[in-house]
């Protein structure tokens, strides 16, 4: 049971980028995310590694996506306070979603 739970962050990290990629009409992102989901299944170093290498793609996609929002918001003189917290918190979960898998059960699993 324990394992299971270190997989929560993971597949939340990929919906929401993958809901993401679905807001702004990229249907390849959206593949991209839900495949990776489904990849997690095979239990092999390279899908931890790629996994590990989506999420961090996928903070910088969420970083790049807040400086965005920000600019906007500055533009029209909204705050941006609540914008902030909420991106920061999913870079922040994103990217601790990548360092699970350095975790003793994790890297037992996919043989790291």
């Amino acid at each position: 049971m324990k394992k299971v739970l270190l997989y929560i962050p993971i597949v939340l990290s990929l919906v929401v980028l993958g809901a993401h990629f679905m807001r702004y009409g990229s249907t390849l992102g959206v593949i991209v995310a839900a495949g990776l989901i489904v990849l997690l299944f095979v239990r092999q170093w390279w899908v931890a590694r790629l996994v590990q290498i989506a999420l961090v793609l996928g903070a910088i996609e969420w970083v790049y996506t807040l400086y965005s929002m920000n600019q906007v918001r500055m533009a029209f003189g909204e705050p941006a306070m609540r914008l902030n917290v909420i991106l920061g918190t999913v870079i922040a979960v994103t990217l601790a979603s990548a360092l699970l898998f350095q975790t003793k059960d994790l890297k037992k699993i996919y043989r790291l």
